[in-house]
């Protein structure tokens, strides 16, 4: 403490003049290990008022973050099936042909105010990253944010203890971990999962058709701030403790046996933002119904009264230019749907004829609250269309029976070689079907696929294809040095011509 006096600022803290208001005040000096009387301490503690943002909302926003993201070098290797090109909710590597692991960090501020309960969600939390790419998480570490000196290091003792329950609840194994002394409380666990290949689900696999299940009921940013003001019921945040804790592990072992075709988990960004990453990877357009979307008690009311944070503003800014909202969806929906979760539950497509049998399954496996909440409607470049409810079950009756119905044949025609003689519309569907499959990740990852796919496209001097693909590389952050090289594959196969198109591409003459 000399040392501080005689600089006039703490040696520990030098925002903060030597002597401090707490040794002026209570004769204590943390920075010579001095801890402040127990008595002196409120108890309970209650987390969330040493937090300016609670939950998930405490995140980076998603256009901010994909500003940053897009001005790094994209990383490029075999061995990487899924990276940040496609936003996913893990990183997945092939370590060896038959050892694929997920691995996935996530760490955020308390949103309740229990320590006990707090750990739990935060490894939920962790763990469900693992749990979206149809993974089983085997090892974790920790990360904790504490301020020491401010705080009894029971309440860290309690915070690590209720993660470690819900670890030990996954099957999961505490290697160990990293703490800091620091301002403000945050909390969360870097997990490793492993994934078979053919088990692998990504955000980049949804198609025409297939419905959107969501595991969990949508509110927990709005009952969070409720609660930090004092104007959230108890039973809302029982219920939002008792989802936040509870792991994902039966819904993705569901989504996996039913064949769901992708999958992310619904934190941060929102439903809105992280739906509009798998129609963006999987370049379609998904409805959702307003009326079908599960809530938490209390939720619309809350959001009546403007009870939603900032993050909301900042998740509207990445997918609100997505969204087509009906005539009458309220603000209060709107709120709900921009609305920051935390360890929230998974958004799945599935094939319609699996769908029924998927959520039976779940509900018996304790997923109480998984609903149907939408659809992918057609193939687009990206988008999502909000409307008020579900469309008429004669409407989806009359669409499965034609999707059933044989096809018609005239006794003297023939069936070609690709099978079948359906319609016009539907061998271009199932054509675009086929294509997003091959452009998913698997033994080949998505950058090199279309770095290929770039190749193809100049190779065959396809104008439009060529124009795709570029657009798509270079938002995944594909660099113009690898444009180069594929390109140049192209000339050596196809010579001159396919030498002119990239020109042409690159000049803005084509």
């Amino acid at each position: 403490m000399a040392r501080s006096i005689k600089l006039g600022h703490c040696v520990c803290d030098p925002r903060n003049p030597c002597p401090c208001p707490l040794f002026k005040e209570k004769n204590v000096c943390t920075c010579a290990g001095e801890k402040v009387p127990p008595g002196d301490r409120r108890v309970p503690v209650r987390l969330t008022e040493y937090v300016r943002n609670a939950g998930c909302a405490s995140k980076i926003g998603q256009k901010d973050l994909e500003q940053v993201l897009k001005s790094l070098p994209p990383v490029s290797d075999p061995r990487l099936l899924v990276g940040t090109a496609t936003a996913d909710d893990a990183g997945v590597f092939r370590l060896a042909p038959d050892v694929t692991v997920v691995q996935t960090v996530d760490v955020f501020t308390p949103g309740i105010d229990d320590p006990y309960d707090f750990g739990r969600v935060a490894a939920a939390n962790s763990l469900s990253d693992v749990y979206a790419m149809g993974g089983r998480p085997v090892t974790a570490l920790s990360i904790i944010g504490f301020p020491i000196e401010r705080l009894p290091a029971e309440v860290m003792t309690e915070i690590l203890r209720g993660g470690l329950a819900v670890l030990a609840e996954a099957g999961t194994v505490l290697l160990g971990g990293h703490s800091i002394n620091d301002e403000e409380i945050k909390f969360g666990f870097a997990v490793t999962g492993v994934v078979a290949a053919a088990e692998l689900v990504t955000n980049a696999g949804a198609r025409p058709g297939d419905v959107l299940v969501l595991t969990k009921p949508l509110g927990t940013g709005i009952v969070s701030l409720a609660a930090q003001i004092g104007r959230a019921s108890a039973a809302a945040v029982e219920a939002m403790t008792a989802s936040m804790t509870a792991l994902n592990r039966a819904a993705a072992e569901v989504m996996v046996r039913h064949g769901a075709t992708a999958c992310t988990d619904v934190t941060g960004f929102g439903l809105m933002g992280h739906l509009a990453q798998m129609t963006l990877q999987s370049r379609v357009t998904a409805e959702v119904w307003a009326e079908a979307l599960p809530l938490f008690p209390g939720v619309l009311d809350y959001a009546r009264q403007g009870i939603f944070s900032g993050a909301n503003e900042r998740n509207s800014e990445f997918s609100a230019a997505l969204a087509e909202f009906e005539g009458g969806i309220g603000e209060d929906i709107k709120a709900v749907l921009f609305d920051a979760q935390t360890s929230g539950g998974l958004l799945i497509a599935f094939p319609p004829e699996k769908v029924g049998a998927a959520i039976e399954e779940m509900r018996r496996a304790g997923v109480a609250r998984a609903a149907a909440v939408g659809r992918i409607v057609g193939r687009s470049a990206g988008g999502i269309r909000i409307v008020s409810r579900r469309p008429e079950a004669a409407d989806e009756d009359r669409t499965a029976q034609e999707k059933t119905m044989p096809n018609e044949k005239s006794s003297h025609s023939e069936e070609c070689c690709a099978g079948g003689s359906g319609t016009p519309d539907r061998a271009l569907e199932m054509f675009q079907d086929f294509m997003g499959t091959a452009m998913q990740p698997g033994a080949v990852d998505v950058v090199t696929k279309e770095l290929i796919a770039v190749a193809l496209a100049l190779a065959v001097h396809c104008v439009p294809c060529a124009k795709i693909h570029l657009t798509k590389a270079r938002e995944m952050g594909i660099g113009e040095a690898e444009l180069e090289e594929a390109a140049s594959i192209a000339t050596a196969f196809a010579g001159c011509r396919a030498m002119m198109l990239w020109n042409g591409l690159k000049d803005g003459s084509v």
